[in-house]
């Protein structure tokens, strides 16, 4: 019996956590795997295992930020194309496989690492990403005011000077969606909801909105 390839092995765990993706999204998250297993042992883009990869692997790098789409999108602005930002995209999860699912999203992805910033721009144009960009720069010092209807994050610490940072580039109703191991909270913000995104998973969702009238 042959080992599952590794486009098997995603839409079997897209199945069990009750998601699909279309065979087109499905080849364009193959194509981003292997460019990252590719990347990293020169760049170090994520301590996940690639090869052979786990149920893990799949679940944080993959699965997470398809399932992740469907609480992003607010409501009242289903279906248009909504502007967003990616923070500390390091090796590209959960932004890439998250625009793959969203293609009409604009998003920009701010990694301050120049490697990490490389390895982002070469998968922006060998996964014809249309609509993506990377500003190699500190989120600090990122010029976006109030253009943002979503920033997203992993694996960034938030304190204070960041959290007035994400304010300034948020629209007036956008949010800041964290992916973490516990319910994230920041001084400013309010949690509008906290989701595990896979049954028995380590990673919480947490979406925050600045009150109304600050």
């Amino acid at each position: 019996m042959t080992e599952p390839t590794v486009r098997e092995q995603l839409l079997l765990r897209l199945e069990r956590a009750g998601a699909s993706v279309d065979p087109s999204a499905a080849a364009a998250l193959d194509d981003y795997f292997s460019l990252l297993a590719r990347w990293n042992p020169k760049v170090n883009l994520t301590a996940l295992p690639l090869d052979p990869p786990g149920d893990e692997t799949f679940d944080r790098l993959l699965v997470e930020p398809v399932l992740a789409a469907e609480h992003l999108e607010p409501s009242n602005l289903r279906g248009t194309p909504l502007t967003w930002i990616d923070l500390g995209s390091g090796g590209g999860s959960p932004a890439i496989p998250l625009k793959i699912v969203r293609p009409s999203w604009a998003l920009t992805m701010v990694e301050a690492r120049e490697r990490k910033a490389a390895f982002l721009r070469e998968a922006i144009r060998s996964l014809h990403l249309h609509g993506a960009a990377v500003e190699n720069v500190r989120f600090e010092r990122f010029e976006g005011r109030s253009s943002a209807d979503i920033v997203t994050t992993r694996a960034v610490k938030l304190d204070s000077a960041l959290g007035e940072a994400i304010r300034l580039v948020l629209k007036r109703d956008g949010i800041l969606a964290v992916f973490g191991s516990s319910e994230a909270s920041l001084s400013g913000f309010i949690v509008q909801k906290s989701v595990s995104l896979i049954p028995q998973s380590t990673t919480v969702l947490t979406v925050l909105r600045v009150p109304r009238g600050t």
